[in-house]
């Protein structure tokens, strides 16, 4: 049976592999991304006192939500009325939702869009004005600056924050053995993509390997490029919603048992 090996990090990687799981896919989190918190939190608690008076918080992953919220003092423990939270995507827009934002204060993509991320969120924030608007950006150390930009090329003034580190993996000795058994096995395993800095991670843990005969599944043509950078023989491409990338991994096991 085909393994699909999800490269997210750990906490959504696990995620995955329950909801692949469930669809009767082998799974195994294989996360090549580790999510650490900012080395300094003073930042992360003096933004908070921005959030009443910005007209969005954007945050952009469930990490970064996660770390700003565990931050949040004790005398605003209810997100502020008119506050809007942008997401640029059904990961972060759950976890916020768990969170406490209320729904109808939380912008994100049409559902049917193509791809989650900056320019799909935009095109929701595009309909508002941004004029002198207040916006807090919630984000990692590393990361686009695209969306942020956009905001203020239409007049908003962005305070940008980082609330989390993403950092390469150090593999323990199970994860060890099963990068060595899918490389040395690449037609029994398929890489789960949904970061091109996993796979820049990936190419700095084997730095001799092979990569002609591995494949991989990209939830983004700029990953699915990347993955193809690195060698990858076999790089296929599916919208990042769980739907698509179940139909997608069916497809290519029934490929594979003809």
């Amino acid at each position: 049976m085909l393994t699909v090996l999800v490269t997210r990090p750990l906490a959504q990687a696990q995620g995955w592999v329950r909801q692949l799981q469930a669809a009767g896919i082998g799974a195994q989190p294989f996360p090549l991304i580790d999510i650490r918190p900012a080395p300094d939190p003073e930042p992360v608690r003096q933004a908070w006192a921005l959030v009443s008076a910005s007209r969005m918080v954007l945050f952009v992953s469930p990490n970064a939500a996660t770390h700003f919220f565990a931050l949040r003092p004790e005398s605003l423990q209810d997100w502020p009325s008119g506050v809007q939270a942008g997401s640029p995507g059904p990961g972060t827009t759950q976890t916020l939702l768990q969170l406490g934002v209320p729904t109808g204060l939380v912008i994100e993509p049409d559902p049917d869009s193509p791809q989650f991320d900056s320019e799909a969120l935009w095109l929701q924030l595009s309909r508002q004005s941004w004029a002198d608007a207040q916006v807090l950006l919630v984000r990692g150390a590393s990361g686009r600056d695209w969306l942020s930009e956009k905001l203020r090329s239409q007049g908003a003034v962005v305070h940008a924050i980082c609330a989390y580190d993403r950092v390469a993996p150090n593999l323990d000795p199970a994860q060890r053995t099963l990068l060595g058994r899918a490389l040395a096995d690449p037609d029994q395993y398929l890489w789960h993509f949904s970061s091109s800095e996993a796979i820049d991670h990936l190419a700095a843990l084997a730095p001799d390997a092979s990569w002609g005969a591995s494949r991989a599944l990209a939830t983004h043509p700029r990953i699915a490029a990347r993955a193809r950078g690195l060698g990858m023989g076999e790089v296929h491409e599916a919208r990042p919603g769980l739907e698509a990338v179940v139909a997608c991994i069916q497809s290519l096991s029934s490929l594979k048992t003809r």
